[in-house]
C-alpha cells in the first residue's frame, strides 16, 4: 500500500469558523447522541475530518491534544458502518482503534459507547494492559463492531489467537507520534498487516514529518493532509512560567511554596523519572500534601483508582510521569508544575493541556536548571510566545543573570506588588 503515495494537502491553514454538526453528512440519530453528549458545535479538526471520513478518504492529521480529535474520527466511523452492513462472513471488529496510553484509550472507549447509544448492536470492546485475559476473552467472545486497544496487548491477543482482524474496515492510529516515542512501530506495523489492505486509515499525530511521514507511506492510500492550528498549541487561556532553578534542593523549595499558595486547588507535578516520582509523592505526603503517583509501573487498577481520587477531589497533587499525561482530564486541576522540563516542545504542551480545560484558567510553572537553556527556546519557538519568568523572593537562583534562556532581554526588577497567576507574591524577573 506505499507504492502509490500521493498525499494531497487540503487544509493547512488555520480553520475558518466551523458549522453546526447537523451539516456535516451525521444521521439524525447520531446527531442526537452527539447533543446529548453536550456537543452544540464542531471544532475546527471536527469541521474538516468528519466529511472526509464519511467519504471514505484516508487522513493524515496534525492535531495537539483537546482539539476534539475522539470525535473527529469516532462520529464518522460510526456513521459509515450504520450505513453498510458488516461484510458476509466476517468477524472481529469493523473499527480499530490504537493508542498509545491505556489512560487514552479508556477516554475514546467510553466516548465511543457514549456516541453508539442510539444503536443497540453496536458494541465496543477494549484492550488494555493490565486487564486479566479471563474478562477480555469473556468480551471478544461475544460479536462487537469497535475494538478500542493498546499495541501491546492486541499483539498479545493476536498472537494467541483470540482476535480476528480480517474483517476491519477503517484503522485509526490515535497519537501515532506518543506509539512511535513509546516503541510500538513494530507493534503498529503488524496490527495493521493482519488487517485488509482495503481497509480506511486515519492517523492521528502532533506532527507529521520525520517518522510519521515514513509510517504514512507504509499505511496509508493517497491520504488527503489537514493541518489544524489552533489556540490549543498557545495555550492562551494558561498563563505559563518559567523559574531558573539551581539545583533539586531549589526545586524542592520552589514546588513546595507554590503548592502552598492559597489558589493551587489542585495540581500535576511531572517528572522525569518513575523514581523520582515515587520519591517526591513520598517526601510530600510526609510534609502533609494530599498526594499520589501515576506511572508506568503501576497497574492499571491503581492508575485508574489514583485518577478517580483526583477527579473527585481526594487528592491535591498528583506526581507524575510523561506516560500518565495524556490520560488525565480532570476540570478542577488549578496548577501544572514541570519539576523536570520534557525534551520534546510537543510534551510540553501536552503536559500543561491538563490544566485550562474546557476553556478554563490554568497556570503553568516551568523549573528550567542550567542544562534547560536550550530546552526553553525550542518550547518558545513551538508554541510561538515567550514565557515570562518568574522570581519568587527569598528562593532566588543563585545563578548569573545571564546564564538563562532569556539573555536576550535585560533583567527586569521583580514586580512584586502585583498579583499574578501562579504563586501570589511572585514578580516577573528577567528569566
Amino acid at each position: 500500500m506505499g507504492d502509490n503515495q500521493a498525499t494531497t494537502n487540503t487544509n493547512t491553514q488555520a480553520a475558518a469558523p466551523s458549522s453546526a454538526f447537523d451539516a456535516l453528512g451525521l444521521s439524525p440519530q447520531l446527531l442526537k447522541a452527539v447533543l446529548d453528549a453536550g456537543y452544540t458545535t464542531p471544532t475546527p479538526v471536527q469541521a474538516q475530518a468528519i466529511p472526509a471520513v464519511i467519504e471514505g478518504r484516508d487522513l493524515m492529521v496534525c492535531s495537539q491534544t483537546g482539539s476534539g480529535k475522539t470525535a473527529a474520527f469516532m462520529l464518522p466511523a460510526i456513521e459509515r458502518m450504520t450505513r453498510a452492513q458488516r461484510s458476509p462472513g466476517a468477524r472481529g471488529p469493523r473499527l480499530l482503534v490504537l493508542s498509545p496510553t491505556r489512560e487514552l484509550a479508556t477516554q475514546i472507549t467510553k466516548a465511543a459507547e457514549q456516541f453508539c447509544q442510539p444503536f443497540q448492536r453496536m458494541r465496543v470492546v477494549s484492550i488494555l494492559g493490565g486487564m486479566p485475559y479471563r474478562v477480555q476473552n469473556a468480551m471478544l467472545a461475544k460479536p462487537y463492531e469497535i475494538l478500542v486497544a493498546t499495541p501491546g496487548r492486541l499483539i498479545d491477543q493476536l498472537e494467541r489467537g483470540r482476535i480476528d482482524l480480517s474483517g476491519v474496515e477503517m484503522l485509526v492510529l490515535d497519537e501515532a507520534d506518543r506509539m512511535l516515542d513509546m516503541g510500538f512501530i513494530e507493534p503498529v506495523e503488524a496490527i495493521a498487516a493482519a488487517t485488509p489492505a482495503s481497509r480506511q486509515t486515519l492517523l492521528f499525530s502532533a506532527t507529521l514529518e520525520g517518522r510519521i511521514a515514513s509510517l504514512a507511506r507504509n499505511l496509508l492510500r493517497e491520504p488527503s493532509r489537514i493541518e489544524i492550528s489552533t489556540p490549543q498549541t498557545r495555550n492562551d487561556n494558561i498563563a505559563q512560567h518559567f523559574i531558573r532553578a539551581d539545583d533539586m534542593a531549589h526545586k524542592n523549595k520552589l514546588m513546595r511554596h507554590i503548592l502552598l499558595q492559597p489558589d493551587v486547588t489542585q495540581a500535576v507535578v511531572f517528572l522525569a523519572t518513575k523514581r523520582d516520582c515515587d520519591r517526591i509523592a513520598q517526601e510530600l505526603g510526609d510534609e502533609g500534601f494530599s498526594v499520589a503517583a501515576m506511572h508506568g509501573d503501576m497497574e492499571q487498577r491503581s492508575r485508574n483508582w489514583t485518577l478517580n481520587q483526583l477527579r473527585q477531589g481526594r487528592v491535591q497533587v498528583l506526581v507524575a510521569t510523561d506516560v500518565a499525561a495524556r490520560g488525565i482530564d480532570v476540570p478542577g486541576l488549578s496548577h501544572v508544575i514541570n519539576y523536570d522540563l520534557p525534551r520534546a516542545a510537543e510534551d510540553y504542551v501536552h503536559r500543561i493541556g491538563r490544566t485550562g480545560r474546557a476553556g478554563a484558567k490554568g497556570t503553568a510553572i516551568s523549573f528550567a536548571g542550567p542544562a534547560d537553556i536550550g530546552v526553553v527556546k525550542r518550547i518558545e519557538r513551538y508554541i510561538d510566545r515567550k514565557v515570562d519568568a518568574l522570581v519568587i523572593p527569598g528562593l532566588e537562583s543563585r545563578r548569573p543573570a545571564n546564564d538563562s534562556p532569556r539573555s536576550d532581554r535585560p533583567a527586569r526588577k521583580p514586580g512584586f506588588g502585583q498579583k499574578r497567576h501562579g504563586a501570589p507574591g511572585a514578580g516577573r524577573g528577567g528569566f
